[in-house]
């Protein structure tokens, strides 16, 4: 195991990753952007990008899933918008947080007991997934119809396994099917963990890609990238006071200064064989 490997995985097997990973104890500002950037944008790609058919319902996997909040949100909005999803899976490197993504899983209505969560790395996405749910590799190959990775991306570019893993997305999803990417903007300048990166990481450890540096793989292995910017200044630490600061500053924001937002966004869909 690497040492940037190891250290990612201290970090998020801690107390302090459970509760800021965690629905109930993630605070204001992530439920608020579940329910609006994030939400919006997920919504916005299935009505408009997606091109591969849906059949019996939707397929979706989430990469760096941590404890789940994300995947199991959007579930939740996707059953509100009657949209059927007929699996939904989760993958992490964390041990710790897959368990408290099984947990929440229990708590749901019968209606979203379709997620499934369990260990998966990054850049060994299809291995790992097909030991996970004890499968042949040909089960999963070209079947999902939105992958979705928030916060996690750039761990692959620090362990130089970017290509692999946008591979295994490109392989996974069915013809016409769309990857969401969500991450760190490496322009963004007030990140409370950069202090405590530069003091305590290396400088490979605390590595973030550019927007461009994102894309990259996407369109290496093939994909048409249908988007690619720079969008948000809610910090997921937020509470209501500053949520609401930053969603009325937002425009403004925008308008000044649109490539210093704080996530890095990147949408790619797999193109359909003629």
């Amino acid at each position: 195991m690497s040492l940037t490997t190891r250290t990612v995985l201290e970090e998020y097997s801690s107390d302090d990753a459970v509760r800021r990973y965690s629905n109930k104890t993630a605070g204001f500002g992530i439920n608020y952007l579940l329910d609006h950037d994030y939400g919006d944008i997920y919504l916005a790609v299935l009505r408009n990008h997606l091109s591969a058919r849906i059949g019996r319902g939707l397929r979706l996997l989430e990469f760096g899933c941590g404890a789940g909040m994300n995947l199991i949100h959007l579930l939740r909005v996707l059953s509100r918008e009657k949209l059927p999803v007929e699996a939904a899976y989760g993958t992490d490197l964390s041990e710790r947080l897959i368990c408290e993504a099984s947990r929440e899983r229990a708590a749901l209505p019968p209606e979203l007991a379709c997620v499934r969560f369990f260990f998966g790395r990054n850049e060994e996405l299809i291995g790992d997934m097909t030991r996970g749910l004890r499968i042949d590799r040909s089960e999963l190959l070209n079947t999902f119809h939105l992958i979705i990775g928030v916060n996690t991306f750039r761990y692959c570019h620090r362990l130089k396994k970017d290509k692999e893993c946008a591979g295994d997305i490109y392989d996974l999803l069915a013809p016409g099917g769309v990857c969401v990417i969500i991450d760190m903007n490496h322009k963004f300048p007030m990140f409370r963990s950069r202090v405590h990166d530069r003091i305590h990481k290396t400088a490979e450890e605390r590595y973030l890609p550019t927007l461009k540096e994102y894309a990259a793989p996407f369109g290496a292995v093939g994909f048409e990238v249908l988007d690619q910017r720079n969008f948000c200044w809610i910090p997921h630490s937020a509470g209501p006071a500053l949520a609401g600061t930053f969603r009325t500053l937002t425009p403004i924001l925008n308008l000044v200064a649109p490539s210093f937002a704080m996530r890095s966004l990147v949408i790619a869909r797999k193109p359909k064989v003629n």
